[in-house]
């Protein structure tokens, strides 16, 4: 049987949330990655890990409706971007979680290509434990469930958004969609940022909301033309790997 709820008809549905399944929501955003990737980067990938945990554990997982446009106000000064509030984010994952709650399933996991999604994402967390405690929500951002393959990747100084990880995971599962010719380093070194970005990037500094036009006036960070397939492999294999114990042991606590 399909581990998709949208191939699902509701007799199907009704058994799947029976056994107990956990949901799997996958989440992205709809935002520049740079000349040489596409809008739905995030999305793409968030999907991608998705039927992998699903494959790895039949009968114990559904893929749910996905959310495609995330939290991306940072990302607005470049043509493409689409952006939601991100109290309509979580009330879109909320409305998500309690529909489907109302038919039997009591824990989903969102599983998001987009980093911007997480703050939202632990805040909606928070409130479903505080208004629905016979609920649990937990959220796994890909590319970091992969430190130990991200960290082999030979990268740029600075590096980050539509840089290596990110266009190696793209190369790995969509690389129809990558505009090779279009790769080009981005913002590689601290001194490329302006004085206030620099500082605000470093960890020893209060945290502040910049857009991304003044980190890279390319939307890139890192140099994409250093990514392979076979980097993109072993992140998506990490992440899938790590995400998939953690549903073992959480089905089975």
């Amino acid at each position: 049987m399909t581990a998709k709820l949208a191939e699902m008809t509701t007799l199907d549905a009704a058994r799947a949330a029976e056994r107990g399944t956990a949901v799997i929501l996958p989440v992205g955003a709809f935002e520049q990655h740079g000349a040489g990737l596409p809008l739905a980067t995030d999305q793409i990938r968030a999907e991608a890990v998705a039927d992998a945990v699903a494959e790895a554990l039949p009968d114990r997982v559904v893929i749910g409706p996905g959310v495609p446009v995330g939290v991306s106000p940072h990302h607005q000064a470049f043509a493409g971007t689409v952006s939601l509030r991100p109290t309509l984010f979580a009330a879109v994952v909320r409305e998500y979680v309690e529909s489907l709650a109302a038919h039997g399933w009591t824990r989903f996991l969102v599983v998001t290509g987009h980093g911007g999604n997480n703050a939202t994402l632990g805040t909606l967390a928070q409130e479903l434990l505080r208004d629905r405690p016979d609920l649990e929500l937990a959220w796994a951002p890909v590319t970091a469930m992969a430190p130990d393959a991200v960290g082999s990747m030979e990268r740029s100084p600075v590096s980050g958004h539509s840089g290596e990880a990110e266009t190696a995971q793209m190369l790995h599962v969509a690389p129809h969609l990558v505009r090779h010719d279009l790769l080009a380093p981005g913002t590689t070194t601290p001194d490329e940022l302006d004085p206030f970005a620099r500082l605000a990037r470093s960890v020893s500094h209060p945290a502040v909301a910049l857009p991304y036009d003044r980190l890279s006036p390319s939307g890139v960070l890192g140099d994409p033309r250093r990514a392979t397939a076979e980097d993109g492999r072993a992140i998506l294999t990490e992440a899938t790997d790590r995400i998939v114990a953690f549903v073992k042991e959480w089905l089975d606590t």
